[in-house]
């Protein structure tokens, strides 16, 4: 079966990037430019994983990680949070490790990032075999 997948970023050229690199790898990929539809879009959706940009103008990612959390529809959906912001990175980081029950299944991506790499944690996350 086919693996959903949902990427949420406001910039326009990456959310593009995604979608092609993913669907290059056989997965089904949505996009979302704005952030402030997200939690809705998962919870409707619910996705085999969402991939979020933590900096989406009027929306933080942060915000939409915890409202995905504390909903019992969404909380077990594995996120991977990316991200340039040095500062939220690591607040996000220390979040997972002084509470990884709460923010289990949530991985962190700092960008630039390595294509490579992100697939490669796309299918560790999935539980797919790694080729």
């Amino acid at each position: 079966m086919t693996k959903r997948i949902l990427v949420v970023d406001d910039r326009d050229d990456l959310l593009l990037l995604m979608r092609r690199v993913l669907e290059d790898e056989q997965y089904q990929v949505s996009i979302l430019q704005e952030g402030r539809d997200a939690f809705a879009h998962v919870k409707t959706q619910l996705p085999d994983l969402l991939i979020l940009d933590l900096k989406l103008g009027s929306v933080s990612g942060q915000d939409i990680l915890k409202q995905l959390k504390d909903d019992r529809v969404t909380a077990d959906i594995p996120v991977i949070i990316y991200t340039a912001a040095v500062l939220e990175a690591d607040e996000v980081n220390r979040l997972i490790t002084n509470n990884p029950r709460y923010y289990q299944g949530v991985h962190l991506v700092q960008k630039p990032f390595d294509l490579e790499k992100l697939l490669f944690l796309v299918q560790q996350v999935l539980n797919e075999p790694v080729l």
